[in-house]
């Protein structure tokens, strides 16, 4: 039975501000997760879906502490009540905008096409190895995206999903020295993405190009098929903002009256060169002739002091020129010096002869250049395997190949044959997909 005078209470409900932190809030907002807020903002919001008790004449609940208002402890982190954190989980990084939520500014400095070939080339002569986490001595990062942010000289180090931002979008017929090809894989980073340094086209073809590049396991200089030879439909080419009047540079190896990036250092003198010789013109010398190709003679340096190895080095890329007897005694003289500094002449390919090299001994029936089909099977690693592939990309037939042909033969070269033979019009076991006498006379013609 009701005590006498005691009358129904009136229940009457208010939501609390929803970032209150205090423990009632705290509890009501975990037991009553549906609840909606602000209704009544002007309530305290310690009486979250509180029941107020009006009785007009009872003192049986006063003084009574009601269990259902126990709270926990608030929670450790201000703002973020417990049991109140997010059902999805947080998004990728995203860049950042500078103060006040403003876009933070680009600096593109200013520089030329030739610094840019030049400070591509110092790479390739020091072999700075590739590395996604160590850093070169100029800063920036031994990765792809770190030989362009140093090759374009921008402020700090940059990826392939903000370079970008520096440049802006050109034809394929508008590259120069100097551009940039870039595919950047939005879905997955690090797989595919890549970026390289456009060093002028090889030939009238449009269709091959000197490529400057950080990739496994150094930075290189290499003729290279359009647009890569991966992904080659996703490549777009970029022109630096920064970019500024002056010389063009160029690596166009059948052009060699293309102006030069740098101007050429004056010859120092014979006297400089040879046995017994230690200076700094012997270390330039030899970082020249590795950014040419001679990099295989050089098990460490260049150094100031004149080895055999300095010898063979400059007698390979005179050699690359043409030239025998006295005029390639390994000795660098005026002509040598002049080609080396100024970028033109031929470079010293892979296998040591002139590029872009032509077949030599052995002959094997009646072929000049081809060296048997003992050559061209599974598992055998040899020079003219890469000679042929780099023969195969050069007319056309480079699809096959995911990273720069090699000396191991592989399958890559074997379709990479057979289309060639196919082209031929040549069918069953005559387009087997192994280079015969007549498939490499008609490939090197």
């Amino acid at each position: 039975m009701e005590a006498p005078g005691f009358k129904e209470p009136v229940f009457e409900e208010f939501d609390p501000m929803s970032d209150c932190d205090c423990p009632g809030c705290v509890h009501w907002r975990r037991v009553l997760p549906h609840s909606r807020t602000g209704r009544h903002p002007a309530a305290h919001p310690a009486a979250h879906r509180a029941v107020v008790l009006a009785a007009a004449a009872s003192t049986v609940l006063v003084g009574h502490a009601a269990p259902a208002l126990a709270a926990p402890h608030a929670p450790a982190r201000p703002g973020v009540s417990a049991g109140d954190e997010p059902d999805t989980p947080q998004g990728g990084k995203a860049p950042l905008h500078g103060p006040g939520g403003k876009p933070a500014v680009i600096r593109t400095p200013a520089t030329t096409r030739a610094e840019i070939i030049t400070r591509a080339k110092n790479w390739v002569a020091e072999q700075v190895p590739y590395s996604m986490s160590e850093y070169w001595s100029d800063g920036y990062r031994q990765d792809c995206s770190g030989f362009v942010s140093m090759a374009w000289n921008l402020p700090g180090n940059e990826w392939t999903g903000s370079l970008d931002q520096y440049g802006v979008k050109i034809p394929k017929d508008d590259l120069q020295p100097g551009d940039i090809l870039l595919f950047h894989n939005p879905a997955d980073p690090q797989k595919g993405s890549h970026v390289v340094m456009f060093g002028g086209w090889t030939d009238y073809t449009h269709t091959y190009y000197i490529a400057y590049e950080e990739t496994r396991p150094r930075a290189r200089k290499q003729a290279t098929p359009y647009a890569y030879w991966s992904n080659s439909a996703r490549y777009t080419a970029y022109r630096y903002k920064g970019l500024t009047a002056g010389t063009p540079g160029s690596d166009k190896p059948n052009e060699p009256n293309e102006p030069s990036p740098t101007e050429a250092a004056p010859y120092p003198g014979a006297a400089y060169f040879g046995p017994g010789a230690n200076n700094k013109y012997v270390t330039e010398l030899g970082r020249m002739l590795v950014e040419r190709g001679a990099g295989r003679y050089y098990t460490s340096g260049p150094g100031p002091r004149w080895t055999d190895t300095d010898r063979r080095a400059t007698r390979a890329f005179q050699q690359a020129q043409g030239w025998q007897g006295r005029d390639a005694d390994g000795l660098p003289g005026p002509q040598t010096w002049t080609l080396l500094a100024t970028g033109q002449g031929k470079d010293i390919d892979e296998t040591g002869a002139a590029a872009p090299a032509a077949p030599g001994p052995p002959s094997s029936h009646g072929v000049s250049g081809y060296p048997g089909r003992a050559v061209f099977r599974p598992g055998v690693s040899s020079k003219y395997v890469t000679l042929l592939g780099k023969q195969l990309v050069k007319k056309g037939f480079g699809k096959y190949y995911t990273t720069a042909p090699g000396p191991r033969w592989g399958e890559a070269d074997r379709r990479a044959v057979e289309a060639f033979q196919r082209t031929q019009g040549w069918r069953g076991g005559a387009a087997d997909g192994y280079p015969g006498p007549e498939t490499w006379r008609r490939l090197f013609a």
